[in-house]
């Protein structure tokens, strides 16, 4: 055996006794694929089957949104109540059919929702996502009561999808969505309960995962996707980042997930410029912020997601200690079996780049309709088309979608 299958193959157990039977984890991805009554539906099921089989210990959906009047693209699956929980087990079987755990990504994207979708989107505050051409409409400010029922969202969502058979959820705190607009001070310029101060401003995470915790027990594994920072002037940065951690952890938080960047700032597609030439050597793009959280609290399961493009990279990552999952995202929609692959000692490198034109939305929105466009084929029963000219990859994606689309976040 190979020191990249002892160390990537070792199962990992969390503190409260949940077990991931390796070390390597899909990423969420949004995957784009709901049908339009907001049910799963066979395309995202078809997905799930080509992945099962993929070789990771654990898989995390893309984002079920918990409200269908606020989804952040066409295609997202809503999950507000029990109606559609038959379909529901169906996907969560499928998921699991190669023995993967399977969570189940929750969000709600507040202001990041193409004006075409919601014309009115809510907020923390009335402030408009910046440097987006008018995509995106001015939000309304929440009010308090509308704040309270949308923690009780989250914890329905929860308590619906596990009960369909999911093993746990993942919160969605990073990349712009509500969440993380309620933990930057850009977004959010409340001076009630809600905000006006650091704790104030993570008030919202750790009531939504207070809440959750009451619906679905101490066994069930609940984890939060987090910025490292979101990288503008002004905005949510590490120190506070580590405060929020603290005040999760001390909640019983079992697994944290960093990220970073947002959608204005796409540090978490490596395209951003921010990134140093350092940091994408070590490939995890938020290694550094990985190594701070362990210190500080090294019991904290931690998995890092951007970057890990070579089996030596994930290694050294898990062999130092800085992380005990490597999450695998864009790799697995050009290469649905790499991971299975590298247990198996037979790839040791992930063919994925960044594509970059120079201009940096222009560079964020190729990056995103190209993987996007590979889990549609794989949805039709196709295999992944990774030399595909970037401009057929937009040109799909806009037929599909349509235009109010194109700035959509991703998972």
């Amino acid at each position: 055996m190979t020191r990249e299958q002892s160390i990537l193959a070792q199962p990992l157990e969390l503190p409260n006794g949940f077990v991931i039977p390796n070390r390597l984890a899909k990423a969420a991805l949004s995957e784009g694929l709901g049908r339009r009554d907001f049910t799963p539906g066979s395309r995202i099921k078809n997905l799930y089957r080509r992945w099962a089989g993929s070789g990771v210990g654990l898989s995390i959906t893309g984002n079920v949104m918990v409200d269908r009047t606020a989804i952040g693209e066409p295609g997202n699956v809503v999950v507000e109540d029990d109606r559609h929980v038959d379909d529901l087990a169906e996907w969560a079987q499928i998921a699991k059919s190669g023995g993967s755990k399977v969570w189940v990504q929750i969000n709600h994207p507040g202001r990041q929702t193409p004006r075409t979708l919601t014309a009115r989107p809510v907020a923390p505050s009335a402030v408009a996502v910046p440097g987006t051409g008018g995509l995106f409409a001015e939000p309304r400010e929440l009010t308090a009561r509308e704040i309270e029922d949308l923690i009780r969202r989250f914890a329905t969502t929860a308590k619906v999808v596990t009960g369909a058979g999911f093993d746990g959820v993942q919160i969605h705190g990073a990349h712009g969505y509500l969440i993380s607009q309620f933990l930057s001070p850009l977004s959010n310029q409340r001076t009630d309960a809600w905000g006006g101060t650091a704790e104030k401003r993570r008030r919202f995470p750790v009531e939504i995962l207070r809440a959750i915790r009451e619906e679905v027990g101490p066994h069930t594994p609940v984890a939060i996707k987090l910025n490292s920072a979101d990288f503008q002037k002004g905005g949510f940065g590490e120190e506070e980042s580590l405060e929020v951690v603290h005040a999760l952890a001390e909640e019983g938080l079992d697994l944290l997930e960093i990220s970073g960047g947002t959608y204005t700032s796409a540090a978490m597609l490596g395209v951003d410029p921010s990134l140093k030439a350092s940091t994408r050597r070590r490939e995890a793009y938020f290694l550094s912020y990985a190594e701070r959280v362990r210190a500080e609290l090294p019991a904290l399961p931690l998995m890092l997601t951007g970057g890990f493009r070579t089996a030596g990279g994930m290694v050294d990552a898990v062999e130092s200690g800085a992380v005990d999952l490597v999450g695998l995202g864009r790799p697995l929609t050009v290469q649905p079996d790499f991971p299975a692959q590298l247990l198996a000692g037979r790839a040791d490198e992930s063919v994925v780049n960044p594509r970059r034109s120079g201009i940096r939305m222009l560079d964020s929105l190729t990056e995103l309709t190209y993987y996007s466009v590979q889990m549609w084929r794989m949805a039709k029963g196709k295999e992944p088309a990774p030399d595909r000219h970037a401009a057929l990859n937009v040109t799909h994606y806009l037929l599909n979608n349509g235009l109010e689309s194109l700035r959509s976040p991703r998972g």
